[in-house]
Parts: C-alpha cells; sequence; structure tokens
C-alpha cells in the first residue's frame, strides 16, 4: 500500500499503475480497500487501479482529530485525493456508502469525475441503510471504549453473520469482513475516528435526498450496477438513480447480496471494463 498526506491525515491506497482507463474504487463504512482485492486483479491487465482506505472505521492509520468526518467531509477528501494524484476526469466507481460518495461528487462542477459507477449503495431516504446501517449508527452513539468492546464480538463468525452485522451484506465475503473488524478492535485511536464518523452520519440523514436533487445535472456517463438479491439497498433505488441521471443505463447482477465486488467480482469486473471501453454517449440521451 502506498500513502499520502492529505488534509484529514494519512491515507493508504493501492495503485496498480498502467495506462489504461483510470478507476477510482470507493469503499463503504466499517470496510478498506480490500474490498476491490478480486476485482482489481482482473482489471489491472488493462487498467490503472486507484483504491483509497477511507477512514471509515477499517483504516489503520489514525486521521487527525479535527478531521471532518461527516460524509460530505469525506467526499471532500476523495476529492482532494483525486486532485492531488491529478486523476480528474477518471471513472470513479463506488458501493456500498463508496456509492454515497460518488453520488456526492457528482453533484461537484469541477471535472473531477469523468464517468461515475453506483454499486449497490446508499441513496435517497435510505440512509442509514437497513437493519445493518441502524444497528451501526446505534453502536456509534457509545463511548469509543464500549464501542471497542461491541466491535470485540464481531471475532465471531456467527455475530458477523448476523443481519445486524454483514449476513445481509455479502454472501460469500466473510474472510473479508472478519479482517474489517480488527482495526477497531486494536487501536483506541482508530475507534475514536469511527465514533466520530458514525455519528456525524447520523447528525444528516437526509444528505443523499439532497445529493439526488443535483443527479440530474451529471451529464456524463454513468452506469447503476445493483445486486437483484440485495436486503439492503432497494433494488427499486437502482431504478431510481438511472432514471434520474441523463446518461445512465442500469445493470443487475443475480446470486449477489449489497458487497458486490466480494460476491460477484468477475461479473463486476466484465461490466466495468464494457462500460470503460464504451464510447461515450450523445449528452441529450435518455437512460437505458
Amino acid at each position: 500500500m502506498e500513502r499520502i498526506e492529505l488534509t484529514a491525515g494519512p491515507v493508504e491506497y493501492e495503485d496498480t499503475g498502467g495506462d489504461g482507463p483510470v478507476l477510482v474504487l470507493l469503499h463503504g463504512m466499517m470496510m478498506d480497500a480490500t474490498l476491490w482485492d478480486a476485482v482489481v486483479a482482473d482489471l489491472a491487465a488493462d487498467h490503472r487501479c486507484l483504491v483509497p482506505t477511507l477512514p471509515l472505521g477499517a483504516h489503520r492509520l489514525p486521521v487527525r482529530p479535527d478531521a471532518d468526518l461527516s460524509l460530505p467531509g469525506v467526499a471532500r477528501l476523495v476529492a482532494e485525493f483525486v486532485d492531488r494524484l491529478g486523476l480528474g476526469g477518471a471513472t470513479v466507481v463506488g458501493n456500498d456508502t463508496g456509492g454515497a460518495l460518488v453520488q456526492l461528487l457528482m453533484g461537484d462542477r469541477a471535472g473531477r469525475i469523468g464517468r461515475a459507477v453506483l454499486v449497490s449503495c446508499e441513496a435517497f431516504d435510505n440512509f442509514p441503510p437497513g437493519l445493518t446501517g441502524r444497528t451501526l449508527m446505534a453502536a456509534g452513539k457509545l463511548p469509543p471504549a464500549l464501542f471497542g468492546l461491541f466491535m470485540q464480538q464481531m471475532r465471531l463468525r456467527a455475530l458477523r453473520r448476523l443481519p445486524v452485522a454483514f449476513g445481509r451484506l455479502t454472501k460469500r465475503g466473510d474472510a473479508a469482513t472478519a479482517r474489517w473488524t480488527a482495526p477497531a478492535r486494536r487501536c483506541p485511536a482508530v475507534r475514536r475516528d469511527t465514533v466520530r464518523m458514525l455519528r456525524a452520519a447520523a447528525a444528516d440523514p437526509h444528505v443523499l435526498l439532497s445529493a439526488a436533487d443535483r443527479l440530474p445535472g451529471f451529464r456524463e456517463p454513468a452506469l447503476v450496477v445493483w445486486a437483484d438479491e440485495d436486503r439492503v439497498m432497494p433494488p427499486e433505488h437502482g431504478r431510481r438513480l438511472a432514471d434520474l441521471l441523463p446518461n445512465a443505463r442500469l445493470v443487475e447482477v443475480a446470486d449477489s447480496y449489497t458487497l458486490v465486488p466480494l460476491d460477484r467480482p468477475a461479473e463486476l469486473a466484465r461490466v466495468l471494463r464494457e462500460f470503460t471501453r464504451a464510447p461515450a454517449p450523445s449528452a441529450t440521451a435518455g437512460s437505458v
């Protein structure tokens, strides 16, 4: 992993290098860059993939105590990452809360996003999302030390697979979810970051409704990829997002829950490769 010092603090990231189309891939809360490992392993042959580990609860490097860890604050951190590495015009891809960050960035008129991909993510009024999200936000009300005790329970697979944890997010990715719980269990400073992040998110439950109002103004190519078995992010939200975006199309993925990069990585890589290779449609075209 490489490291960059941003305004909020240090951020680790993977950069596969290469001269192909540039992808910036964003993960969700209580996850890290390894969400995308299998997808990146496929795409790295003909794409440059950059995958930051954002301060969303599974990061290993604590950020500054005054860092803005609200959802808009983390979106601004992504924008800074893109600017500092000269990635303007890249395809930005987000799954779970990463997709919420992409929606916020799509309202940015600085030209940071060339194309956007939303993969089974929070949208509209689904924030926090479902039972999983509500449980996590409730845990964020705990003092950091007690939050650490809560996270210690996630060492047990049976508890990680419950609907209140990761059970409705992935069919096949338990090994990844076990890794993601380690930083908050082991590092007091990461626990403090995580509690601050969760409290900031809970304080602004309408942030994605406001973001949705700006989505029709995003006229670059967009792709919405949704798991057809998703029980946390309603499939109808995928259809609504595709309808809102002037140059979007919708792809539904079978045999997957929310975390499509874990459950169907080869299929997601295929869809992303097809999208980046396609010529940009006319700005006056409707959604498909």
